[in-house]
């Protein structure tokens, strides 16, 4: 098999899995098969026990990772039909904003410099909190690494979709709005998928506080970059 059909092979594996594990989780609705949970580690099994480099893996996926920009901005559809609620919090929701991109950034490199990490690890660091495409285009100025980049942005966004209601019971918050701005400030595009499942408006003010956090990290990364390193 040629390293071109085994990348199709991959492409096809990957969307079959994905859309099986749908399924099973919406007759089965336990955290540790969300597709974004049981999916990631049935590749990897894949990839380790097929003896598959992650290069043959990623040939033809990488149309899947290219989907993420489109996807993201898509969530733009139901913030634009909800423009009323964004009009009456909007200073609430900037100060959320800016508060979470500096507490995500300074606190993720100063963790990382205080366990030791390589330079790279603390670049690639900096940007996780924002959804991938937004991370991608961050960490070109501060030289994070792509590979590194996508996977702690997943460990990320899994992680805070995963522990977000039971910091949010621990916290006594209850309103929506808040819970909304938590997910997509903290857990991007995983986040903002759990806020709409608990309610339109979360949903649709986890979607503006996820792509207004990625536009700031963005914007602010040459400054963050020769700020911190």
């Amino acid at each position: 098999m040629t390293n071109f059909q085994l990348s199709v092979l991959c492409l096809v594996i990957t969307l079959g899995l994905y859309f099986a594990n749908k399924r099973l989780y919406r007759r089965f609705r336990k955290l540790p098969l969300m597709p974004l949970v049981f999916t990631p580690v049935l590749l990897v099994l894949l990839l380790v026990f097929g003896h598959i480099s992650y290069q043959n893996y990623l040939g033809e996926t990488h149309w899947l990772l290219w989907l993420l920009g489109p996807a993201t901005i898509a969530f733009a559809v139901p913030v634009y039909d909800n423009l009323a609620i964004i009009k009456r919090h909007w200073m609430s929701l900037s100060a959320g904003v800016i508060t979470a991109t500096l507490v995500a950034v300074t606190s993720s490199v100063w963790l990382a410099r205080l366990f030791t990490l390589p330079e790279t690890i603390q670049r690639s660091l900096a940007v996780r909190s924002v959804t991938t495409p937004f991370a991608l285009a961050a960490a070109k100025p501060l030289g994070g690494q792509p590979d590194l980049v996508a996977l702690f942005v997943v460990v990320t966004g899994v992680f805070g979709m995963a522990i977000g209601d039971i910091l949010f019971l621990r916290l006594s918050i209850r309103e929506g709005m808040a819970k909304g701005a938590g997910f997509g400030a903290a857990s991007h595009g995983a986040g903002t998928a759990r806020s709409y499942e608990l309610g339109q408006q979360e949903g649709v003010v986890a979607s503006l506080v996820m792509m207004l956090s990625g536009v700031a990290m963005v914007l602010t990364a040459p400054l963050v970059g020769w700020l911190l390193f």
